[in-house]
C-alpha cells in the first residue's frame, strides 16, 4: 500500500469513527456553535483534510521556522471550547491562518455562526459587506533595517467631509506606540493569528492597514471605536489620539506615500494601470499597475496601440506594481511589454480526495465556456490545454497514487503540457529596457509576474520583494457539524504549487530585488520618486 493509498484509508475510518459518534448526539439541531463534541469533531475533520489535500511549501515553513499541522493541532482545545457563534468563528479563523497562506480564507456562510457585525469580511452566497469605516489616518511599517517586525508609523492622513483638515491628527512620520491602550508589540503578536499570511513582510503591511479599519477581522477584543492610538514623535514627546472612524468615501487623503512620481502625467488610464509619461519628453514611461483582473488582456491590447501610434515602442518601460492586486495572464502582458523570450512559471496538482471533483468542476466550466478563477479568464485559449492535462496527467496520477501531477507550463494558459515555458514576445512589443518597481502589498499572480522577470533577467527589480504567495489553485467547501446538517463555515485548501521559473515552489518565497530599497518614516513623502530614479540609474535610462 503506497503512502496516499494509506493516506485515504485513515482519513476513511476516521470519517466513520466520526458518524458513530454522530449517532449518540441529541435529534435537536446543534445550533451554530455547536457543543464540545461537535467541535472536537469538526476540528479533526478540518486538521485530517488539510493533511491530505494541502500542497505544503516546505521552503516557506522553513523561512518561517514552522509545522502548519503543528501549529494547527496546538488550537483544538480553543476550537472545543468556542461555545459562542462569535467566538467559533474566530478559533475556525486563527485555525485556518495556522496555515500561514495569504489565500486561505474563512468565509461566513447562511445559517452559520457569525461576528456580531460582519464590515471587511468575505461571505459566501450573498453579496459582500460594505467596505469597512476608516480611521484618518493610515500606517505602515517601518522596513529600515533595525527596525523590529512591530514598527509602525504614521504614513498619510485625511480630512472628513465636514471637518476642519488634519490640524488635531499626529503627524507623518510620528511613530506608533500602543494600539486601543495595548503597547504596539503586543497588539502586533495578538493580531497575527488573525491575519492571513505567507510572509513576514506582508504580513506587516496587512496588519498596517487594518490597524486603522473598523474590521471584523480581529475579534472584539482587539477593536474599539473610536480607534485609540498612542503615538510618539521624533523627539520623544508622546500623545493619545482618539480617532473616530469614517465612511471611506467621506475621507480625503494627502496621499503621502501613495505612488507619486512629479513631472510625470497621465497619458492613458484603464482599470489595468495608469500610464504616465514626462512631462519633458524624456525616453521613458511608467505604469502605475493595479492588476491582472478582467479586462486586462484588452487594455495591454490598448497600451501597444497607444504607443504604437505615438512612436512609444521604443522607450524605457518602468512598471511600479506595488498596488497591484492578483488575477491571470501576466505572461500575456510579459510577451508585449519588453523583448525578450522568457520562461513562464509552472503549476501542479496535490492528488487528494478533491482531485475529482475539482476535474468535475472544471469539466462543467469548460462544457460553459467558463474557465476562469473568480471572473478572470484563466487561459488564452478556451481551456483545451487544460482538460487535456487534466483528463489526461492528473487522473493517471490519480490512478497510480501519486502525491503530485507532473509541472505544466502554469494552468496551461499559454502553452501545452509539453511545451518547455519559454514564450516568445508578441509580434509588436515595446522594445526598449524593462524595470519593476517592487513592494510586499499584494501578491498571487503578481508574485509570478516579477519572479518571471528576475528569473528570466528581463530587468532590475527595486523596493522589496511582492507578498510572497502563489498557488495554482484552492478548493472551497461548506463545513457541517459532522452528522448533521447544521453548516459552520467555508473552508479553503491549498491544493497545487505554482513553480517559478527557476524551479522553486512560490508559495512563502518571493523572487528578490535588485536593490533593496525599504519604505521608512524618513523617506515616505519622497519613496516613489527615489525609486523611480533608482531603477531608471540601473536601466541606463537618463531620469
Amino acid at each position: 500500500m503506497n503512502e496516499l493509498q494509506s493516506q485515504f484509508r485513515s482519513a476513511a475510518a476516521a470519517l466513520f469513527a466520526l458518524q458513530i459518534a454522530a449517532c449518540t448526539a441529541p435529534d435537536d439541531p446543534p445550533g451554530p456553535a455547536g457543543t464540545p463534541a461537535l467541535r472536537g469533531s469538526l476540528f479533526d475533520t478540518i486538521v485530517a483534510r488539510t493533511e491530505r489535500r494541502e500542497a505544503f511549501s516546505p521552503v516557506k515553513n522553513e523561512r518561517l521556522g514552522f509545522d502548519p499541522l503543528a501549529a494547527m493541532r496546538a488550537l483544538r482545545d480553543d476550537v472545543v471550547a468556542a461555545d459562542t457563534e462569535e467566538a467559533l468563528y474566530y478559533a475556525l479563523a486563527r485555525l485556518s491562518h495556522a496555515r500561514r497562506d495569504r489565500h486561505l480564507d474563512v468565509m461566513l456562510v447562511p445559517g452559520g455562526p457569525a461576528p456580531s457585525y460582519a464590515a471587511g469580511l468575505e461571505v459566501t452566497g450573498g453579496p459582500d459587506p460594505d467596505p469597512p469605516e476608516q480611521a484618518p489616518v493610515r500606517v505602515f511599517p517601518d522596513y529600515s533595517d533595525g527596525a523590529g517586525v512591530a514598527d509602525y508609523f504614521i504614513g498619510d492622513l485625511a480630512a472628513a467631509a465636514g471637518s476642519a483638515a488634519t490640524g488635531s491628527l499626529p503627524s507623518i512620520g510620528d511613530r506608533i506606540v500602543t494600539v486601543n491602550g495595548v503597547p504596539v508589540a503586543a497588539w502586533h503578536d495578538s493580531a497575527t493569528a488573525f491575519m492571513r499570511h505567507s510572509t513576514t513582510a506582508a504580513l506587516r503591511w496587512k496588519l498596517a492597514e487594518a490597524m486603522t479599519i473598523a474590521t471584523a477581522a480581529f475579534p472584539p477584543r482587539l477593536r474599539t471605536d473610536p480607534l485609540t492610538l498612542g503615538i510618539a514623535a521624533p523627539d520623544g514627546t508622546e500623545t493619545t489620539y482618539r480617532l473616530p472612524f469614517h465612511a471611506p468615501g467621506d475621507l480625503t487623503w494627502t496621499g503621502t506615500g501613495e505612488p507619486s512620481y512629479p513631472g510625470l502625467s497621465l497619458a492613458l488610464q484603464t482599470p489595468t494601470y495608469d500610464l504616465l509619461t514626462p512631462d519633458d519628453a524624456r525616453p521613458f514611461l511608467v505604469l502605475i499597475w493595479r492588476g491582472f483582473r478582467e479586462t486586462m488582456v484588452a487594455d495591454v491590447d490598448a497600451l501597444i496601440a497607444f504607443a504604437a501610434d505615438r512612436g512609444l515602442l521604443d522607450h524605457a518601460l518602468v512598471m511600479d506594481v506595488t498596488r497591484s492586486r492578483g488575477g491571470s495572464l501576466g505572461a500575456y502582458a510579459m510577451q508585449r511589454l519588453q523583448p525578450r523570450p522568457f520562461r513562464t512559471t509552472f503549476g501542479n496538482l496535490r492528488i487528494s480526495d478533491v482531485t475529482l471533483p475539482f476535474i468535475e468542476d472544471k469539466r462543467r466550466d469548460f462544457a460553459a465556456r467558463d474557465i476562469n478563477d473568480s471572473g478572470v479568464p484563466e487561459t488564452i485559449d478556451d481551456g483545451t490545454w487544460l482538460m487535456e492535462w487534466l483528463e489526461d496527467d492528473v487522473l493517471g496520477a490519480l490512478e497510480r497514487g501519486d502525491a503530485y501531477s507532473n509541472n505544466v507550463p502554469f494552468k496551461l494558459a499559454h502553452a501545452p503540457r509539453d511545451s518547455d515555458g519559454v514564450l516568445e514576445p508578441a509580434a509588436v512589443h515595446f522594445r526598449g529596457p524593462l524595470g519593476i518597481i517592487s513592494g510586499p502589498t499584494g501578491g498571487s499572480h503578481l508574485d509570478q509576474f516579477v519572479s518571471i522577470v528576475v528569473d528570466n533577467g528581463l530587468g532590475p527589480v527595486v523596493g522589496m520583494p511582492p507578498g510572497g504567495y502563489s498557488n495554482t489553485w484552492e478548493w472551497d467547501e461548506v463545513l457541517t457539524f459532522p452528522g448533521t446538517d447544521q453548516p459552520v463555515v467555508e473552508f479553503m485548501w491549498n491544493i497545487g504549487h505554482t513553480v517559478r521559473p527557476n524551479g522553486e515552489i512560490a508559495e512563502g518565497n518571493p523572487a528578490d530585488v535588485d536593490e533593496w530599497m525599504p519604505l521608512t518614516p524618513e523617506n515616505v513623502a519622497t519613496y516613489y520618486e527615489d525609486m523611480l530614479a533608482r531603477v531608471l540609474e540601473l536601466m541606463g535610462v537618463e531620469g
